[in-house]
């Protein structure tokens, strides 16, 4: 106890990113994990780190509070930058609602708090099965572990004047649009090509009632058409978890100066 005494200013440092990361990153963030668990998560994930690199010897002064904010500002951005990659899948079902006619039938999500569209619920749900199925929750822990060979504890600021750094989260906004446009293109697509015929069916038999016909249609194809894609949504969903992580290591370099 007496040789890690030196080293507890960096260990809270380390806790502070670590609690940090936690508040908004997918998974770890959501209502459902008590506070006392996340806390308790951090607080022993925070141990174990500190003893795994050489941590500084730091004074606790007012240079040391600025760490604090430093560090807290660190966790934030990096749990931001993982959930807005995630998002995309949120994002997609919306498109999917959108064109099947579900667009007001939105949902409390539980464990956000917030409203979600049905078919991004459920796609959300099973990419995050998918994500624990292939550990991708260790690789997120991975990312803020190896985030202090980028982003060392004694360095004193962000380089927020840096305009590489709101450009490129900018354009991680932007590739998350793109990538939840190629996750929905192929129901949507599929509905565009229904709501083609329909026109056409509008147009030759006037006196069926399309609005009648349209939406259980619609919804059929829209659910067929989603079964048959699903595997191939899951690999997209693959590239976006790899994509989550590489964004995750390019703004570390970008904060770090590397």
């Amino acid at each position: 106890m007496v040789d890690f005494l030196p080293t507890f200013p960096a260990f809270l440092l380390v806790f502070v990113r670590v609690t940090s990361f936690f508040l908004l990153m997918p998974l770890f963030s959501y209502r459902s994990i008590p506070t006392t668990h996340k806390v308790g998560l951090g607080f022993f994930l925070s141990w174990i780190m500190i003893f795994t690199f050489d941590a500084p010897v730091l004074e606790i002064n007012g240079a040391y509070f600025l760490l604090i904010i430093k560090e807290a500002m660190i966790g934030i951005m990096l749990g931001f930058i993982a959930y807005v990659i995630m998002a995309a899948i949120q994002i997609a079902g919306g498109f999917i609602d959108f064109q099947m006619g579900l667009a007001i039938a939105n949902v409390i999500d539980p464990q956000t708090g917030t409203q979600s569209p049905l078919m991004g619920q459920y796609l959300y749900t099973i990419s995050l099965f998918f994500l624990l199925a292939l550990n991708g929750h260790h690789l997120l822990l991975d990312g803020i572990y190896f985030s202090y060979q980028f982003i060392p504890l004694e360095q004193a600021w962000i380089p927020l004047g840096d305009a590489s750094i709101p450009n490129y989260i900018l354009s991680s906004i932007s590739k998350m649009f793109g990538v939840a446009l190629q996750l929905s293109i192929p129901i949507v697509g599929s509905l565009f090509l229904v709501d083609v015929a329909l026109g056409i069916v509008a147009r030759t038999v006037p006196q069926l009632n399309i609005f009648v016909v349209g939406l259980p249609l619609k919804l059929g194809v829209g659910f067929i058409v989603l079964i048959a894609v699903m595997s191939i949504l899951m690999g997209a969903v693959a590239t976006l978890f790899e994509t989550m992580l590489t964004t995750m290591r390019g703004l570390m370099e970008l904060i770090g100066g590397l």
